[in-house]
């Protein structure tokens, strides 16, 4: 009989447990926003650009402040130009693979090249180029 009760009370400890934790604010917002990947947008380009390679660094940043303004106001989400033509960017073009002119998503270990994307669409279709970055960066945001 003693075993009937122990085993009792243990359970009803266990639900009291559980049902007090549930009256509780859940801390997973902070921590989901704490944890959110962090989304790098890198164009990288020479020092001498044409009409084409600036348009693609133009449109990609209005398009990354137009769709992530909460985002890039807190560092989830960043637009960098990389000149490859100073000695300052060699370190961040290896370790980003970049070996030309690129425009590259990056999040963790995950990397898109939207290089064709970006020279196809920056000029003659600046909102193709747009879709085609929230494409590709919504899912790496979570």
């Amino acid at each position: 009989m003693k075993k009937v009760v122990l085993s009792f009370l243990v359970v009803l400890s266990i639900l009291a447990l559980f049902t007090a934790n549930a009256g509780t604010p859940s801390k997973s917002k902070t921590t989901a926003v704490a944890n959110a990947a962090k989304v790098e947008v890198y164009y990288f380009h020479f020092t001498r650009r044409c009409v084409t390679c600036q348009a693609v660094e133009t449109e990609t940043k209005a398009a990354i402040n137009a769709l992530y303004p909460v985002q890039a106001k807190k560092g989830l989400v960043t637009f960098k130009t990389v000149n490859l033509e100073e000695k300052s960017s060699l370190a961040l073009a290896k370790k980003c693979k970049a070996e030309g002119q690129s425009l590259l998503v990056i999040s963790g270990n995950e990397r898109y090249d939207l290089t064709d994307q970006g020279f196809m669409y920056a000029k003659s279709n600046p909102e193709k180029l747009k879709a085609e970055l929230k494409k590709t960066i919504d899912p790496l945001i979570k």
